[in-house]
């Protein structure tokens, strides 16, 4: 067996709006694992992550056990094709999305009015970096608190070098093993990738799929697309076809830098609400025709 240790994971915490629902101090979350004869390839590499992982947890923050209406990984590409300005888009894309009033609107109108995110980087098998460990966010305080923590340790795209290639399975398998280990209940559970590129490293990108549908974990995309794209082979059709998966499964994509923004945040609302209209567009410039590749 392997997953995330947590000694304070077994606390109880009332899910409140209005308090960070996340412990000041102590040690952070860690990956643990012991030994098993029949680990497969898939749980070695995940095993030979834990200490990168354990290592790169931000001292200040600490995953509290809580229940919520949703919880969901963020796992954003930081291989070697992330340039700065991808870097930007992705790390402020995250903090002013959980931040945006859309955000805070449909997290209040759930049932427990409280959601639960983590944020990780990735890139080749064994390459990742948690820059947000569980923290839940049941109003605009608590979601200042998660960004600003994305803001500050996220990817800035420099130093590029040894970062290696695009493993989108593998990114899946560490949402999956994140969600696995999560400190309380969620209605829902949903991994949900940011990449600019299609899975070129590491293992095939079915098994980590099929393996997380099946615990009903749900996977969405948001796809940057080089600006060169041919529109016959687009990175949004790749992830539709091959990475998304679970219960009403999406990809969105914007047309361009200034759209990344407003899709994330589309995103963001339909993952915490999924009761909105994917052809209803939100405040940003998001158009209808910009969100392909609903599934049931």
């Amino acid at each position: 067996m392997f997953g995330i240790s947590n000694e304070n994971a077994g606390s109880e915490a009332a899910c409140r709006r209005g308090q960070v629902r996340t412990m000041p101090g102590g040690n952070p979350p860690r990956l643990a694992g012991r030994p098993d004869a029949g680990l497969t390839r898939r749980a070695s590499l995940l095993l030979r992550l834990a200490g990168g992982l354990a290592a790169s947890v931000p001292w200040g923050l600490q995953a509290h056990a809580a229940n919520v209406d949703v919880a969901i990984v963020f796992a954003v590409d930081f291989s070697s094709s992330i340039d700065p300005k991808t870097a930007d888009l992705q790390r402020e894309g995250h903090a002013a999305a959980l931040t945006s009033p859309e955000i805070i609107s449909a997290i209040s109108r759930n049932y427990l009015g409280c959601i639960s995110v983590a944020y990780f980087e990735w890139s080749s098998p064994g390459r990742a970096r948690n820059i947000l460990p569980w923290t839940t966010i049941c109003g605009l305080e608590d979601a200042k608190a998660a960004a600003a923590m994305i803001s500050k340790r996220g990817d800035t795209g420099y130093s590029r070098g040894g970062r290696g290639g695009t493993s989108v399975s593998f990114a899946i398998d560490v949402g999956s093993l994140l969600l696995d280990q999560f400190p309380g209940e969620a209605a829902r559970k949903v991994i949900d990738i940011s990449s600019n590129g299609e899975n070129n490293d590491g293992l095939p990108v079915q098994p980590s799929r099929q393996n997380a549908i099946a615990k009903g974990y749900t996977i969405n995309a948001i796809a940057i697309p080089p600006g060169d794209e041919n529109p016959d082979q687009s990175l949004a059709g790749y992830f539709a076809k091959s990475v998304i998966g679970g219960s009403q499964a999406f990809v969105m994509t914007p047309k361009g830098p200034n759209d990344y923004a407003a899709a994330l945040r589309r995103k963001l609302v339909t993952e915490v609400s999924m009761t909105v209209d994917p052809q209803t567009p939100v405040t940003g410039g998001w158009a209808p025709s910009e969100v392909p590749h609903l599934q049931e």
